[in-house]
């Protein structure tokens, strides 16, 4: 899911979800022993893997092959052992454990794995995740235990590939699987079954008691979806949730309330301004080095993170092991080097301050959703480092329905970002392949150095030449600038003292239902 959080709820809707007294979502539910309340700032537009609902693993409903343990290391999920991989890479080989059944309680056999991933391939099935699966041939089951999946060509992270949740072929054959009812109502093997789903209010799981994985330790969840990151920290303030992901600011304000905890933690989700090349001022490559050199970094993440950061260059982690020290700049600003790079694109400065090349004025429009406190103080910051150096941004705040009507002309400040393999979220955000498909490249950045490196990084097995692969991927990045990179978040996370079991994972950018620090909630208890 692309989106971070869903168009803004009306203000009414708001106001009687701050004032709820529904027994669901009240601060009793929330300190019931058998019910967790949750609240995040994202809703997921559907809740079937096949159309990109927890493609990592950790979505609480649905189960991989395999799974992903408090370090981020694979471990056997479905499969009864991690999968073999034959010895040229093009074979992977998944035995099933024994007795795992789905939520309706049949048996879950290989034909359900196959159906998974063969409508994934399925050009009548709109999932946006089928160009991660390039490289797959075939899947088959040769028997009810056992699943081949054959590669066109060695892909090096194939196994994480297989974190995808398995839906039951029965209840989807036949269907447009588009439109199914299933998308709301799903039926997984995971450790609770959807109990029900209110669009901008609230998920309901309750415990699938038969969980292969050992019953949960709780009976219930509810997920509430608050999209205001005010209102989310007023209703946390006042009980109703047992955690709830805020931003570094709004949980900086819980350190001194007794009864809570805030959790800082690690993640390799990067926020940063997309910048169109289609647009006469982003397009021009000496206004994008203005930018780069004149944001201050370094001041963004004390003032507008409370520290919770650090300064971001690029796509890859610097925790990864992909990631190209090289490429990285200054994390202070330059106002020098901004000028001068101005001056050099022909950019003279004018009697109100602000820069021109001819008739064209450098200025812009930036984007960010209104709801976002975090991406609207980043927009404020960019916005006032690069008036120091003569180029005027408008930050607007708008809803997602109309950003999408703008992401190809006006800039935006996006996130993004993966703890796994760089070619996860980069290939679709930097190929030109993908230039103009929604979120995908919105900003039709095109360059044949990236295109043939990121190609290259997904093709090749060789663990140095995939790294050779997306050091020059970096660099040539760091060249062209096709977005501001800002900061690495660290997420921010409010739970009750009396809640027990929290273990906090390195985090993607996508951390709503599946993969926030509730990965595991089935295993919390109550102190």
């Amino acid at each position: 899911m692309i989106r971070r959080v869903p168009a803004v709820l009306v203000a009414c809707a708001l106001a009687l979800a701050a004032c709820s007294t529904s027994p669901t979502t009240s601060g009793a539910a929330a300190s019931s022993a058998g019910t967790f309340v949750v609240a995040t700032a994202g809703e997921p537009d559907t809740l079937n893997p096949v159309l990109n609902y927890g493609v990592d693993g950790a979505s609480l409903i649905f189960d991989g092959l395999v799974a992903r343990d408090a370090g981020n290391a694979l471990v056997p999920g479905l499969a009864a052992a991690l999968p073999t991989v034959s010895p040229d890479g093009k074979t992977v080989t998944a035995t099933l454990r024994d007795g795992v059944t789905f939520h309706d309680g049949t048996p879950l056999t290989s034909a359900d794995v196959v159906f998974t991933y063969q409508a994934i391939l399925d050009p009548k099935v709109d999932s946006v995740i089928r160009s991660d699966l390039d490289m797959l041939a075939s899947v088959t089951a040769p028997d009810p235990k056992t699943v081949v999946f054959t590669l066109r060509y060695a892909y090096a992270p194939f196994l994480q590939r297989l974190a995808l949740g398995i839906v039951p072929a029965a209840a989807l054959r036949g269907k447009d699987v588009n439109q199914a009812d299933f998308n709301r109502k799903p039926i997984g093997t995971g450790p609770y079954r959807v109990e029900s789903w209110t669009p901008g209010d609230r998920l309901v799981l309750t415990a699938n008691n038969t969980y292969f994985g050992g019953k949960p330790a709780n009976a219930k969840v509810v997920v509430a979806f608050v999209a205001d990151d005010n209102v989310r920290a007023q209703r946390m303030r006042a009980g109703e949730f047992d955690a709830a992901e805020l931003a570094p600011k709004l949980a900086a304000g819980f350190d001194s309330v007794g009864g809570y905890q805030v959790h800082k933690v690690d993640t390799a989700d990067y926020r940063g301004v997309m910048l169109p090349m289609g647009n006469p001022v982003t397009g021009d490559l000496a206004i994008r080095k203005a930018l780069n050199s004149a944001v201050d970094r370094t001041a963004m993440i004390g003032g507008v993170l409370g520290g919770a950061g650090e300064p971001a260059y690029g796509p890859v982690p610097p925790t990864s092991e992909f990631a190209e020290p090289t490429a990285a700049g200054r994390p202070g600003s330059d106002a020098a080097a901004a000028t001068a790079a101005l001056d050099a694109g022909g950019w003279a400065a004018g009697g109100d301050g602000i820069r021109a090349k001819g008739a064209q004025r450098a200025s812009f429009t930036l984007m960010y959703p209104a709801t976002d406190s975090l991406r609207k103080e980043l927009a404020l910051a960019v916005t006032a480092d690069a008036k120091k150096v003569g180029i005027e941004i408008k930050p607007e705040g708008l809803t997602w329905d109309a950003i999408d009507t703008r992401i190809s002309k006006d800039a935006l400040l996006m996130g993004f970002g993966t703890p796994y393999d760089p070619d996860f979220t980069s290939y679709k955000l930097f190929s030109s392949q993908f230039a103009g498909q929604g979120y995908f490249n919105p900003g039709h950045y095109k360059s044949p150095v990236v295109d043939e490196a990121l190609q290259d990084g997904r093709d090749l097995a060789d663990p140095a030449a995939r790294k050779a692969a997306y050091s020059t991927f970096q660099k040539q990045l760091a060249t062209d600038l096709p977005w501001l990179f800002l900061a690495y978040l660290e997420h921010t996370y409010v739970v009750k003292d009396a809640v027990a079991g929290v273990q906090p994972r390195v985090e993607a950018h996508e951390h709503d239902v599946a993969n926030s620090i509730w990965w595991n909630i089935h295993t919390w208890t109550r102190k």
